[in-house]
């Protein structure tokens, strides 16, 4: 779905997609300091810190956040496993964090614990200690784009 909004030159996606297109899914955690992930978004496939991102530079790029993931089919297949492996506590990284493992998974989806470690260190959590994350992706990836 393409969006037509009027930026600013120094306007963070972020801002854009929380307070112009109501796309609430992407959290502020760290607010620009790309510290938490809770703000990561996918840009063409990519994980990206919305929080750092220019908005004027995802111009004519595809953009996937949270609300977007299942695409009317139900829960994204990494999401369910979120569910079915209770990696979601209080749930404020969750959307970075289920990005961030969609990127990881598109690119490698048989990826190692170890891989997955560092896809998803730049994701903070205050709830879970990660392994139940990591416990969740590892199932999503057992059954990836089948």
């Amino acid at each position: 779905m393409d969006h037509e909004v009027n930026v600013k030159p120094d306007e963070v996606l972020l801002d854009v997609l929380r307070e112009k297109l109501n796309y609430t899914g992407t959290k502020r955690g760290c607010d620009g300091t790309g510290e938490c992930g809770a703000c990561t978004v996918l840009i063409d496939g990519r994980a990206v810190y919305s929080c750092l991102f220019l908005a004027l530079d995802a111009v004519g790029k595809e953009i996937t956040t949270i609300e977007y993931l299942a695409k009317g089919r139900g829960l994204h297949e990494i999401q369910k496993a979120f569910l079915e492996c209770g990696a979601v506590q209080c749930g404020f990284c969750t959307p970075g964090m289920i990005l961030t493992a969609k990127a990881l998974l598109d690119e490698n989806p048989k990826a190692t614990e170890t891989e997955i470690k560092e896809a998803i260190r730049g994701n903070l959590c205050r709830c879970t200690g990660y392994v139940k994350i990591v416990e969740a992706i590892r199932r999503a990836s057992e059954h990836y784009g089948r």
